[in-house]
C-alpha cells in the first residue's frame, strides 16, 4: 500500500537516527550494515520489523495514528517490567508518529513450538508470568472491564458475525434470547474478583525467550475478572487441547493463585463455572472481531478459526444448563442457514 510505503521510508530514517544514538550510548561503535525485515503483523493496524546487524537485533513497531495509540503500550510495559515480567524494553519512541524501538524477545512464539510433550513446561512458565501480572497492585490509571465494555464486546457478535457474515437480522424472539444471555454473561464477569487483565494472553503473544516467556500485545490491559487471562490461555484461537488436560492446568493455576493471595474463587467448581462463562463471553466477542476483520479490514483468513470458538461454546453449553438460551439462539441461527456452530 502506498501509504505504508511512505511510512516505511519515514520509519527507516527515524530508526537509523535512534539506533545511532543507542549504539553510541552503549559503546558499540558505528552502525553496522544491517537488514530490516518484516517480523509480523497482527489483526490490528500495527506492523513489526526486525533490524539485524553484526549479531545484534531489535524490533521496530509501526503503529499508525490515528488507528493505533502507542501510549498504553509504553505505560503498561513500564508497569509490567517492574514486576519482573519479560516485556520489550523500549529504547526509543516517537508517539505522535507511532514508532517504537524495542529489544528483540526472539522470533519463536509459543504457538510455533508448543506440542503435547512440551506443553506442561511451557504453560508452567506462562502461568508463572501470569501470576506475577495478577499480583501487581491495581493502582495504575487503567480502565475497568465494566458493563459498558463487556456489552460492547458482546455486541460484536450480532453486529458483525450474525448481520454481516451470516446476513441475518435477529428477530424479536432471538433478540430477547440474546439480551438475556448477554446479561447472564456480564453479571458473571462483574461478580468475579478483579485483577490486572492482559486481555489477549494467548500462545501467539508469548515468546520463547529468557526469562521465559516474553510477553507481548499487552497494550489493551484493564482491571477485570480474575479468570479472563487464564481462560484465554487455554482456549486459544489457533490451537485446542483436550478438556481433561485444560482442567488440570486450570486447577494448577487456581491452587497457585490462592497460595499467592490472588483473589480467585474459594471453591474450584465456582472458579470453573466462572471460567466457562468468561470464556463464552470472549468466544462470542472473538467471533465478532474475526468477522469484522474480514468485512471491514479485508482480512478473511481469521474466519477459518471461527468454528474452533463455536466448538468451545458448544462444549460449555453441554455442561452449563444455565446457558440453554444461548444454545437455543445458535440452533435458531443454524436453522436459518446461518451459524456454523
Amino acid at each position: 500500500m502506498p501509504d505504508q510505503d511512505v511510512r516505511l521510508q519515514h520509519l527507516k530514517v527515524w530508526l537509523d537516527e535512534q539506533l545511532a544514538t543507542v549504539f553510541a550510548a552503549q559503546g558499540w561503535g558505528p552502525l553496522p550494515p544491517a537488514t530490516l525485515t518484516a517480523a509480523s503483523s497482527d489483526a490490528s493496524f500495527r506492523r513489526y520489523f526486525r533490524w539485524q546487524g553484526e549479531g545484534r537485533s531489535f524490533v521496530v513497531m509501526d503503529a499508525p495514528p490515528p488507528q493505533e495509540n502507542c501510549q498504553p503500550f509504553v505505560d503498561i510495559a513500564h508497569l509490567l517490567a517492574k514486576s519482573g515480567i519479560n516485556v520489550p524494553k523500549i529504547y526509543a519512541q516517537d508517539l505522535p508518529r507511532g514508532f517504537l524501538l524495542l529489544n528483540d524477545l526472539g522470533n519463536q512464539t509459543y504457538l510455533d513450538v508448543i506440542n503435547d510433550e512440551n506443553a506442561d513446561d511451557l504453560f508452567r512458565d506462562a502461568l508463572e508470568a501470569l501470576l506475577a501480572f495478577q499480583q501487581l497492585p491495581m493502582d495504575a490509571p487503567l480502565p475497568s472491564y465494566d458493563v459498558a465494555l463487556l456489552r460492547r464486546e458482546l455486541e460484536l457478535f450480532p453486529e458483525w458475525y450474525v448481520k454481516r457474515e451470516l446476513g441475518v437480522e435477529l428477530d424479536p424472539v432471538q433478540q430477547a434470547l440474546w439480551q438475556r444471555v448477554s446479561d447472564l454473561l456480564i453479571d458473571s464477569a462483574l461478580a468475579q474478583p478483579k485483577v490486572l487483565v492482559h486481555r489477549d494472553y494467548m500462545l501467539r503473544n508469548l515468546m520463547i525467550s529468557e526469562p521465559n516467556p516474553g510477553v507481548l500485545d499487552f497494550q489493551d490491559a484493564v482491571y477485570g475478572p480474575v479468570t479472563y487471562d487464564v481462560t484465554c490461555l487455554f482456549k486459544d484461537a489457533f490451537l485446542s487441547w483436550p478438556q481433561a488436560r485444560v482442567q488440570g492446568w486450570l486447577e494448577a493455576y487456581w491452587q497457585q493463585a490462592g497460595e499467592r493471595g490472588i483473589p480467585v474463587q474459594a471453591n474450584f467448581d465456582d472458579f470453573l463455572r466462572a471460567s466457562d462463562l468468561m470464556g463464552v463471553q470472549r468466544h462470542l466477542k472473538v467471533i465478532g472481531i474475526f468477522a469484522r476483520i474480514c468485512h471491514r479490514d479485508g482480512k478473511p483468513r481469521y474466519l477459518a478459526d471461527v468454528p474452533r470458538f463455536f466448538a468451545y461454546i458448544e462444549a460449555v453449553l453441554a455442561r452449563r444448563p444455565e446457558l440453554a438460551e444461548l444454545g437455543e439462539l445458535l440452533a435458531s441461527l443454524r436453522a436459518s442457514g446461518g451459524a456454523s456452530a
